[in-house]
């Protein structure tokens, strides 16, 4: 461990991390008999922890990120010597990682022809969102700014990308939020809101133009929604939802955003999530396994007919994207992101996602067989979700205290799983899986034998 000094022990790291650390989504009330969790060493899918404790990561750094699995020496050094040759410059000027890495990611999105770099999905989320606003005070008077988003999305930890979350507990303690927010219902058919039909996406999709006509058609300038709903409990879209989606934002001019942060960059089997389902955004913003986890970046594609719309004379000194990101300019970001592609394809590793993903979507289906707790088992490629009810016939969530027992069960057992975490008063009932890209029939095999035993021991089988 490169940076602990001679006179330091893992005592040492350990006190100066509950000491001096404010960790991400956590109460440290629990860390006054105990010390926090902390990652040393990684490779492939496995992590240890600064006690040697080995874990089979099926989440992907936690958060959806490590696509391509941990240790990649070509990416590190693909960095390495970006970082030797030219660290940084503030992104008025480019950089040569940033256009090939701009030309690379272009040629796996037909249509879009703009990326704006930045370094995080927050970030990428409050770009697209500035530029809907730019647009409504440069071409529409002001009008149409607001933004409709989905419930139960998620979009990032900022106060305006909050102001466009559909999960309260995210939400709760952080207001006032920014104006012109506009939420519409979700489209989980788990879920559904009108019974059981055969139409639901169809009718999940309509309800957009029910909140763009009680909004006023000339106030709406664009909405944002995830193309498979990621954190809110994986939920992919019923049939015909995408198709109707697509419609109506034509029908009101309406720019459609697709919130790629996690299904982005191959999680789902394509290139992107929206490439399974005929729909062309006109923005796009993506974040995490753009790079892998390897440097921070994230990016926001556009249209060129979107791009074109802030070209101007320049003596219109404000018709332009006034818009910096100080970490846009930082070079080992897209140099990271431009091998992280190449591994993608050298590996075939898309292949190797379908392939897998179709695999962990049997297991996943014998344990709602054996267990009366799993309600539904959803997801595309190596990116699932199980949630848990404690009565299947009227679906009644089972606590979150239930599921994060679970999820800390596997992680005694050397598995880390995901979950839906204090994002909503009721629905924090789903556990997540997104392995690396890399992972092979015996990863998937270890993840899912890890739950089926967890759920065992939460219930015990049907």
């Amino acid at each position: 461990m490169q940076a602990i000094e001679k006179n330091q022990s893992y005592d040492d790291i350990k006190r100066m991390d509950r000491d001096g650390v404010w960790h991400h989504l956590t109460q440290h009330s629990v860390f006054e008999h105990k010390y926090p969790t902390i990652m040393a060493r990684a490779a492939g899918m496995n992590i240890w922890d600064i006690d040697g404790n080995q874990y089979l990561d099926a989440v992907s750094g936690g958060l959806w990120t490590v696509n391509v699995g941990y240790g990649r020496e070509r990416i590190a050094n693909a960095v390495r010597d970006q970082l030797v040759e030219m660290c940084y410059f503030a992104g008025v000027s480019g950089t040569i990682p940033g256009a090939l890495f701009a030309d690379k990611l272009l040629s796996k999105m037909p249509g879009l022809s703009r990326v704006y770099l930045s370094s995080s999905g927050s970030e990428a989320n409050e770009k697209a969102f500035k530029i809907v606003r730019q647009i409504a005070h440069l071409r529409h008077n002001g009008q149409k700014h607001k933004i409709i988003y989905r419930e139960r999305d998620y979009h990032g930890t900022t106060i305006s990308t909050l102001s466009a979350s559909g999960q309260e507990e995210r939400r709760g303690q952080y207001g006032p939020f920014t104006p012109g927010f506009v939420e519409m219902p979700h489209c989980s058919r788990y879920r559904s809101q009108y019974g059981d039909v055969h139409d639901y996406g169809e009718r999940a999709a309509r309800e957009l133009e029910a909140v763009i006509q009680r909004e006023g058609p000339d106030s709406v300038g664009a909405v944002i929604l995830e193309p498979i709903t990621a954190g809110g409990g994986v939920i992919t879209p019923p049939e015909g939802y995408w198709k109707i989606i697509q419609e109506i934002c034509r029908q009101y001019q309406l720019l459609l955003i697709l919130d790629e942060v996690v299904c982005g960059v191959g999680r789902t089997g394509k290139w992107f999530g929206y490439q399974h389902y005929d729909v062309q955004p006109d923005i796009v913003t993506m974040a995490k396994g753009v790079a892998s986890g390897y440097a921070p970046i994230s990016c926001t594609v556009t249209t060129e007919d979107v791009f074109q719309q802030f070209v101007a004379d320049p003596a219109d000194r404000m018709a332009y994207f006034r818009d910096v990101s100080t970490f846009g300019g930082c070079a080992s970001g897209p140099a990271a992101a431009l091998e992280n592609l190449r591994i993608i394809e050298d590996e075939s590793l898309l292949d190797n996602v379908v392939d897998m993903g179709a695999y962990l979507m049997d297991r996943l289906l014998e344990l709602k067989q054996r267990h009366a707790m799993v309600g539904d088992v959803r997801g595309k490629g190596l990116f699932a979700g199980l949630e848990l009810v404690s009565d299947r016939h009227t679906k009644e969530p089972v606590a979150e205290a239930v599921v994060a027992g679970i999820a800390a069960d596997c992680m005694a057992h050397g598995v880390i799983i995901g979950r839906t975490n204090r994002s909503f008063q009721k629905f924090n009932n789903t556990l997540a899986l997104s392995p690396a890209f890399i992972a092979n029939q015996r990863d998937i095999d270890a993840i899912v034998d890890a739950l089926d035993a967890a759920l065992g021991r939460a219930t015990g089988p049907v």
